[in-house]
């Protein structure tokens, strides 16, 4: 008789947050598929329990057929991610899938969700959302990604990295507009936890000069109901602000210029020559 598989929510920070039956779900498993099993060796150490691993993540999907075929041989499988819920914006979602198609009995075991937990407490409208996860890094998709956000009216939950954030802020700056609501949560549920509700100009502002740290889930307000969210909203000072941001990521002066520039409707010789003013000292009069 086919065994089951588990997919067991792990402690987003605070390991106070695990729920008994998480314990008791690994305590009765055969074996663990674990994104990162050094991560989840410590987790199941802390509760004292001994059990056989495999990873599973992003370049080990191949490991899938192997874990589904002792599950059909019999053991029962418990997954996990690193934290949160497995699946959610995770490769496990790929073995969930592949595990139905065979027949195999699928159970959440739930517990906490950091996008489910940074919209609760984001005090943005949480009636209608949209999870969006991470932005992809690829231009034309990021671009494309992006545009299509443009006119999104549902409240937008987005993942990002401390070493993206600046990037992604000056993304979302340029195509949504500086006065865009949106709540930061930072390292939800541990030491340095941090909410705050701003702008995406004021976040983008703040981040030029103090460095974020820990792993963001960003609230963005959704599109006022009926309203034409296009570049026009945008104000030159928008564009430079992005462009500066792109500088700080390293472009020259002459890409970050038409980058910013492009699809607003100012020029990037317009952009190229603010910036080129940043860089001027008092006594100069370049051009």
């Amino acid at each position: 008789m086919p065994g089951t598989l588990y997919l067991v929510a792990t402690p987003i920070g605070n390991l106070e947050d695990l729920p008994p039956r998480v314990a008791s779900t690994f305590a009765a498993v055969d074996f663990v598929a674990a994104e990162d099993t050094r991560v989840t060796l410590r987790l199941l150490n802390h509760l004292g329990i001994k059990k056989p691993m495999l990873s599973y993540y992003e370049h080990a999907l191949h490991h899938g057929t192997a874990i589904l075929a002792r599950i059909e041989a019999g053991e029962n499988c418990a997954l996990c991610s690193d934290a949160g819920m497995p699946c959610i914006s995770d490769p496990g979602a790929v073995l969930v899938r592949d595990a139905l198609d065979r027949g195999i009995r699928v159970v959440p075991v739930p517990g906490a969700s950091a996008c489910i937990t940074a919209l609760a407490v984001s005090g943005q409208d949480t009636a209608r959302f949209v999870f969006e996860g991470f932005l992809p890094l690829p231009k034309k998709e990021r671009g494309a990604r992006l545009d299509a956000l443009r006119r999104e009216e549902r409240t937008i939950l987005l993942y990002e990295a401390p070493h993206k954030l600046r990037a992604t802020l000056g993304d979302l700056v340029q195509t949504l507009g500086p006065d865009r609501s949106v709540t930061l949560c930072r390292e939800l549920t541990k030491l340095h936890e941090e909410i705050v509700k701003t702008t995406l100009g004021a976040a983008a502002e703040h981040y030029r000069t103090n460095d974020p740290r820990g792993e963001y889930v960003l609230v963005v307000a959704g599109a006022a109901p009926g309203t034409d969210i296009g570049e026009a909203t945008l104000t030159r000072e928008d564009v430079v602000n992005a462009a500066r941001q792109l500088l700080g990521r390293g472009m020259s002066l002459s890409a970050a210029a038409k980058q910013a520039a492009a699809g607003t409707p100012f020029a990037r010789a317009e952009i190229y020559k603010a910036l080129l003013a940043d860089r001027e000292t008092p006594g100069d009069s370049g051009e």
